[in-house]
């Protein structure tokens, strides 16, 4: 008895339920409208906070000098004397000086064809403006344009600033053209400092920034600033499973850019020292258990030879005698062909350093020396 007055209760309300519920769609509108509907007021915000001042106007004073690059190449139509104009490639730069330069990463414009391509420097005001390539260099991923018309009035160089003092911790501030989106701000923190980044080649940059300030594919080129508005970093590489924003982003310190940039400017390119020699595989050297990489091969009138490094060779009963074994550069530890070439770009064309070899490698008459050497042009 009990269970069935339970059913018949639980059956009414279901019908009341299903009937309010019907009521409410099928009455009209003028029942639950009210004519006299006005929008809600606002309610005052106040003033804002002082660390929000702080990020306006550090991007309101910065902004005019960053710029959004696109590239794109001509190719004429098979069988048509029709000539399209197809994007290779976007990111960001900035203003360097007031003479028009503008300063990038290399692989922003590396697909650029001197023939047949095209630069083009858009300014936070909509305006655009053709550049050239003045100079790059791969091993540092930086490269500097020249716009070639008049663009002065809206030349606002960047204030540059020092990576020598970072903090891990500091806030840091990106702007750049994420996906296209121009003048976009993010903020973070410095995450990490002396970080090792590959750029391809057997180079990598050292003493690398990492932060956690959300840089995305377009952001390449684009300055990574600190407090004071001043640019510590160019942004250049995530690292991201999907390729987008995964908290782990990496801008090359701007004393390396300082340095590479005035090269550029100079020259029109990086004077990079050179050794001369060719070192064997890193397999030959696991494989005889030694630390440092083997010179296979000195090259003639190089650095090298002049310095008296010795090459390896089969002898007249063709046994392998083997080269002199480099163990470090200036103090710096060499492990393989990467750690020669990064210990090499730190060092300017008619430098003298010295390096740490071993000579005569399983033989009697192995020993360590010490072997000074002036660093060439490389060619």
């Amino acid at each position: 008895m009990a269970f069935l007055r339970l059913f018949l209760f639980c059956l009414l309300a279901a019908v009341l339920v299903a009937w309010f519920i019907s009521y409410l769609t099928t009455a009209p509108k003028g029942a639950l409208t009210n004519p006299d509907a006005q929008p809600r007021s606002v309610t005052p915000r106040g003033d804002l906070a002082e660390d929000e001042k702080g990020t306006i106007e550090l991007f309101e004073n910065v902004a005019d000098s960053v710029v959004y690059i696109t590239t794109s190449q001509r190719q004429q139509v098979f069988g048509s004397p029709v000539v399209d104009e197809i994007r290779s490639g976007e990111g960001s730069g900035f203003v360097w000086d007031t003479d028009g330069h503008i300063v990038t990463n290399y692989h922003v414009i590396k697909s650029v064809d001197h023939q047949q391509g095209r630069t083009l420097i858009t300014f936070a005001d909509a305006s655009s403006h053709e550049a050239v390539i003045l100079g790059s260099s791969p091993e540092n991923d930086l490269a500097v344009l020249k716009i070639t018309d008049r663009a002065a009035d809206r030349l606002r160089p960047i204030m540059v600033g020092t990576s020598d003092d970072l903090q891990v911790g500091q806030k840091v501030f990106a702007i750049g053209n994420p996906f296209g989106f121009d003048q976009t701000l993010t903020t973070g923190v410095i995450s990490g400092l002396g970080r090792s980044l590959p750029v391809g080649g057997g180079f990598r940059i050292d003493d690398v920034i990492q932060t956690d300030a959300a840089i995305n594919p377009g952001n390449s080129g684009g300055p990574l600033l600190d407090s004071s508005g001043r640019i510590i970093g160019v942004n250049t590489a995530i690292i991201s499973p999907s390729g987008v924003y995964a908290g782990i982003g990496f801008a090359i310190p701007i004393d390396t850019v300082n340095t590479v940039v005035t090269e550029i400017l100079r020259h029109g390119k990086v004077l990079r020292p050179y050794l001369g020699v060719a070192v064997a595989p890193p397999t030959l050297s696991q494989r005889l258990g030694i630390r440092g990489v083997l010179i296979s091969q000195v090259m003639e009138g190089s650095a090298a030879e002049k310095a008296g490094l010795r090459s390896t060779f089969y002898n007249e009963n063709n046994d392998i005698v083997f080269g002199d074994v480099i163990l470090e550069l200036a103090g710096t530890a060499i492990n393989n062909h990467s750690d020669l070439l990064t210990a090499l770009a730190k060092h300017e064309v008619g430098a003298t350093i010295s390096l740490k070899i071993t000579r005569g490698l399983g033989t009697e008459s192995q020993e360590e020396l010490e072997i000074p050497l002036t660093l060439t042009e490389a060619r």
